[in-house]
């Protein structure tokens, strides 16, 4: 009665094993690897960030420090991005014309990026606008103060130049990946989807 029973049990287990091994829809499929006879499964991971976590500090100014960069940078970096597409939309169309073309390409093409970029760029905080001028330089890899000039001449990129030092801004600032540590982290976590 007991190797009926024995050989019952194994049959039933061989049975539910094979219905459970062709239902998909209870897994899914892996990429797996044969290492001496032993499958191994073989799954690609996403790329985490870690970085000391300002939040689970004690310091209430530290704290407050990070959450706002963290405001800031996720509402400039979207337009930063916007901004280095357009530049290289720029660069791609001008590409070959004498300067004349270029000057009359970008003459006819300012009113649109002007009323593309202007009633957003208003609404931007003193520290959000210093922290959009860092990453337009971080993406495009030229200063605002560079860009200015380069499209549109020296005059009204020394004029936006010193209108932006009355703010307190500076159009010439480079971003440092090492100097900005915090903001390099929150884009960093921001664009891996972690925070």
């Amino acid at each position: 009665m007991r190797q009926f029973l024995a050989v019952l049990l194994i049959a039933f287990s061989a049975a539910v094993s094979s219905v459970r091994a062709g239902d998909s829809a209870t897994g899914y499929d892996v990429l797996a690897v044969i290492d001496h006879g032993d499958t191994i499964p073989f799954e690609l991971l996403p790329i985490q960030f870690v970085y000391p976590n300002p939040v689970n500090t004690y310091d209430e100014k530290t704290r407050k420090f990070f959450w706002k960069t963290v405001r800031d940078v996720k509402k400039t970096l979207p337009y930063a991005k916007q901004i280095a597409a357009e530049v290289q939309a720029i660069d791609n169309a001008t590409k070959g014309m004498t300067e004349a073309q270029r000057k009359a390409y970008m003459k006819a093409h300012e009113d649109d990026l002007v009323n593309k970029f202007k009633p957003a760029l208003k609404k931007l905080t003193l520290k959000q606008g210093k922290i959009l001028i860092k990453l337009v330089d971080r993406q495009c890899g030229q200063s605002s103060y560079e860009l200015i000039k380069a499209y549109r001449g020296g005059f009204r990129a020394a004029f936006w130049q010193g209108f932006a030092k009355m703010l307190g801004a500076d159009l010439k600032a480079n971003y440092n990946a090492k100097e900005e540590e915090v903001i390099e982290a929150v884009i960093n976590l921001v664009e891996n989807g972690q925070l």
